[in-house]
């Protein structure tokens, strides 16, 4: 018995324009899967789009639209461009199957197919949709958590999208990958997450706090900390570390462990230069919104202080990124 556990409840488009063909693929599957059937191109991107299959079998060599005609415009629409398809084929030239990952095929299986083969590729990408699809589901969460922390004391929630933005364009002119500067860019908004935890009559204040209220809010770093918690996903990871190091300083005044200078993580010496930045222009409920000049004055003052001197030069240099960022996302667009 062939060990797959991909649910029955998936549904697969099967396209070829031998009926023989289609018959052969069916008895291999319909146990598992749920089966829709197009003899022609045509067809198949009709059904596609209205049925929204979670995996294509599709043929190569059909009359009027080939199978690549088909996967090409499968991927320009946008709601069918993340259909995996995988093309069936007797073609057999390494020339045809680059030809077919080129238009976006996932995979590509021989004629006459295998039985084992075909359940064991059908499987393995369907497998691949649901660990993206668990992926994207985790990131809306921590971005909306995010703007959940963000709503308690600014009503738009556009901080963490302005700072997460920030953020990344930082990351990058520091000499991050672009797959590092992405992930900080999906960590960033749970930042302030902790701030769910402080009481409204301190984060709702319209005025400075006292000390009292101080020691209450510099504890949101390690409440954020607590709700992240403990994870083995470098995306979580990196939202902890966040949480836990963005109020820290260069000089070592920072809160909530004093570290000093490179103790301090990079992504949270990132975050702490963009954060300051867009919560000194941006209104709050105990303050005025301030212009760019005197927030980047003050940034500039605070270098080697509260800020790492190397990230402040570089987010100079990045400043008319960091503009049309702020201006795409105002509070008053």
């Amino acid at each position: 018995m062939d060990n797959f556990e991909t649910p029955i409840s998936s549904t697969l488009l099967l396209v070829d324009d031998e009926p023989s063909n289609l018959h052969v693929l069916k008895e291999i599957l319909q146990d598992r899967y749920h089966l829709l059937f197009a003899r022609d191109g045509h067809k198949a991107l009709e059904i596609a789009r209205d049925k929204q299959p979670d995996l294509i079998l599709l043929d190569v060599m059909m009359p009027e639209l080939s199978g690549y005609d088909v996967c090409e415009a499968l991927k320009k629409e946008p709601k069918t461009a993340k259909i995996p398809v995988i093309f069936v084929s007797a073609l057999s030239d390494t020339g045809d199957e680059t030809h077919g990952f080129a238009v976006g095929a996932v995979d590509y299986i021989p004629k006459p197919v295998n039985p084992s083969i075909v359940k064991a590729r059908v499987a393995t990408h369907l497998s691949l949709v649901s660990v993206d699809e668990l992926q994207q589901t985790q990131l809306e969460i921590i971005q909306r958590l995010g703007r959940a922390a963000e709503y308690k004391d600014n009503e738009t929630g556009l901080h963490v999208i302005r700072m997460s933005h920030y953020s990344r364009l930082l990351a990058l002119a520091a000499g991050f990958t672009v797959q590092a500067a992405d992930r900080l860019f999906q960590a960033a908004p749970m930042h302030d997450v902790g701030k769910i935890g402080i009481p409204d009559h301190i984060m709702l204040k319209p005025g400075p706090l006292d000390e009292a209220e101080w020691k209450v809010m510099r504890r949101h770093p390690e409440i954020g900390a607590e709700i992240i918690g403990e994870h083995d996903s470098p995306l979580l990871k990196s939202a902890l570390t966040i949480s836990l190091t963005h109020h820290e300083k260069w000089d070592g005044s920072g809160y909530p462990k004093q570290l000093r200078g490179e103790e301090i993580p990079l992504i949270g010496r990132i975050v702490a230069v963009v954060d300051v930045f867009d919560a000194l222009t941006t209104e709050r409920p105990y303050k005025k919104a301030w212009t760019v000049e005197d927030a980047l004055a003050l940034i500039q003052r605070e270098s080697g202080k509260h800020f790492d001197p190397n990230l402040v030069n570089l987010f100079m240099s990045i400043l008319p990124a960091v503009l049309e960022v702020k201006q795409r996302w105002s509070e008053q667009g």
